[in-house]
């Protein structure tokens, strides 16, 4: 299981062996996020969307060589009954939102990375992210690098 950080911040990993850009934006992650309308978050670089019709978009510059994903849910949103039954409450929202953005950057379908990993990171795996509280609500965001172009 990756490091507790600050309070505000659920899990962290960041990586000083990863160049400067990306653990530089991971740690600044809070200035990069918005939280608006969905109408009002087309020029974000990706977002996520809540059942509320907000918006967590994702405003920093892109990273030449990396892929960046977000995950956000409602902190107060109810659990669900038989993933919580799966693979437990504790911390769920956060490990929930970081299994969202890994599965995306690995492109695999969240369904079957449950399957492989539960919600947990997979040992060894070379991704950045960090997940954190935004107002009301959990924030993960995560690096992968890109793979080469063809």
């Amino acid at each position: 299981m990756p490091p507790r950080s600050e309070a505000t911040d659920r899990w962290s990993r960041v990586d000083d062996g990863a160049g400067p850009p990306v653990p530089a934006l991971l740690a600044a992650a809070r200035r990069h996020l918005q939280v608006a309308p969905a109408a009002e978050s087309g020029g974000a670089v990706t977002r996520s969307h809540l059942d509320d019709g907000r918006c967590v978009g994702w405003y920093a510059p892109p990273v030449p060589g990396w892929r960046v994903a977000i995950d956000a849910e409602r902190a107060d949103a109810p659990l669900p009954s038989a993933l919580v039954h799966r693979f437990g409450a504790t911390d769920f929202w956060a490990r929930w939102t970081r299994a969202e953005c890994l599965s995306k950057l690995a492109d695999v379908p969240v369904a079957a990375w449950w399957h492989r990993h539960g919600l947990e990171v997979p040992p060894g795996t070379p991704w950045l992210w960090r997940t954190l509280t935004v107002a009301d609500l959990v924030v993960t965001v995560a690096f992968a690098t890109a793979p080469p172009r063809r």
